[in-house]
């Protein structure tokens, strides 16, 4: 079940947040929600990075240590579409 809350928030502090969901693509309000998560996590003393550790079976021995290497040698970036030139 979800609960209304109502938040006040000063000029600056708004900007900010207004930028930072923008530039990832996220709403408002799931900043907001992700933000209120990590702290009650961080303040449980639950770190959720460690939380997931050894979620996943079959990996090298060795990918903590060349996790970078493993991740450059599968990355596959996509292609955006190509400019039609025009305005939409």
């Amino acid at each position: 079940m979800r609960r209304k809350l109502r938040v006040y928030l000063d000029d600056a502090d708004y900007a900010r947040l207004a930028r930072w969901a923008r530039v990832r693509g996220w709403t408002k309000t799931q900043t907001i929600r992700a933000a209120v998560r990590a702290l009650i996590c961080a303040d449980d003393g639950v770190d959720p990075l460690l939380a997931a550790s050894g979620m996943i079976d079959g990996l090298p021995p060795d990918a903590s240590m060349r996790l970078d290497g493993y991740l450059a040698a599968t990355f596959v970036a996509e292609r955006p579409p190509a400019s039609r030139g025009g305005r939409t």
